[in-house]
């Protein structure tokens, strides 16, 4: 009996679930190759590690760009070496559930596909990011009742309402955590004349990164004795003057971020008020009783289920798991290919 494997297929990371195991790779989307020989060096974490620090000689690529692949040869030499790292020493071709986001396109969709036979997948199906999250978020899309699910991963936002295992409407956007990354580079650029790289971006990020007030409390919320520390955050990194070319060392702290991050923000709560204006009216008043579920890593950006909260009136949860949910609701849809086959993108 073939492996089934679920395959998070993102910008930034690739998350593997495998059936009766849970998720058994989570790897950066990253691979280093040697220009001379035009060999691969690294993969993953290892090739990540190489980010910003690499000779000459030695490229660092990220294979996928918003969502989709941009380096067909790289990503499949990238899969077939994460593949074989999951099966180990068995044998049988595995089946493979990839998600790719809520608006790809035919050709798109064909690339992932064609990469995922050229590592000997025995079937390949492929399932919309939104749907794969509802799965693994644990909600139950099989009912005629709206569900709405936003996917904040690094390429791409996707929204969608969800009933009877379909998407009624969808919504991808290109604005999700690698654009937080992007405006942080050039805000330290501009403002402190200093440059830094990805990895320190994505580490500021995470450490004082927010889209909501962090002194605003919920009415229900219960006093912190830690909440000055929590509002005056700070983070100190280094990079490199514009100036002199030198080291130099600066300190960020959560209102700059606030300022710096809340215009990506408020583009994806757009895109999902205009989503909801979509759907039918029927499965608006299934989503105002439920409420909206966020997955994704940037789903866990502070404040943004607040902001959204604040913008549509709708309660807003973000899922247990929220990195891992597309990857475990991928794999868990081959369980349920008798129900999910008709919606299913083959």
């Amino acid at each position: 009996m073939s492996e089934d494997i679920g395959i998070d297929l993102g910008t930034a990371t690739i998350i593997a679930y495998s059936k009766g195991k849970g998720v058994v790779l989570r790897e950066p989307t990253v691979v280093s190759i040697n220009k001379d020989t035009n060999e691969v060096i690294a993969y993953g974490k290892e090739a990540h590690k190489m980010l910003g620090r690499n000779p000459s000689n030695i490229e660092v690529i990220k294979p996928l760009k918003d969502g989709v692949i941009s380096n067909l040869t790289v990503t499949s030499k990238m899969l077939k070496y994460f593949i074989k790292k999951i099966m180990g020493k068995k044998l049988l071709a595995p089946r493979l559930m990839i998600c790719v986001p809520s608006q790809v396109t035919e050709v798109e969709k064909k690339a992932v596909i064609d990469v995922a036979n050229s590592v000997g997948a025995k079937k390949v199906y492929l399932i919309e990011e939104p749907i794969a999250a509802a799965i693994g978020a644990g909600i139950d899309i099989s009912k005629p009742s709206g569900n709405l699910v936003i996917d904040i991963g690094g390429g791409t936002t996707d929204i969608a309402v969800i009933s009877i295992c379909g998407a009624v409407v969808s919504t991808s956007i290109k604005t999700a955590g690698n654009k937080f990354d992007e405006a942080i580079i050039k805000y330290v650029k501009k403002k402190y004349k200093t440059l830094i790289g990805e990895r320190t971006a994505e580490e500021i990020k995470k450490a004082v990164g927010c889209v909501y007030p962090k002194n605003i409390k919920n009415k229900d919320e219960e006093y912190n004795e830690n909440s000055d520390k929590i509002e005056n955050s700070t983070i100190t990194v280094r990079g490199r003057s514009v100036e002199t070319g030198l080291p130099i060392q600066i300190e960020l702290n959560d209102q700059e971020m606030l300022k710096v991050l809340l215009p990506d923000a408020i583009k994806i709560v757009e895109a999902v008020k205009a989503t909801i204006e979509k759907a039918p009216p029927e499965l608006i008043e299934d989503i105002s009783e439920k409420g909206i579920y966020m997955t994704g890593g940037g789903s866990l950006l502070y404040g943004i289920d607040r902001l959204l909260q604040e913008s549509t009136g709708i309660k807003v949860m973000i899922a247990q798991d929220a990195v891992s949910c597309v990857a475990i609701g991928t794999g868990k849809a081959l369980d349920n290919l008798a129900v999910l086959e008709n919606k299913l993108k083959k």
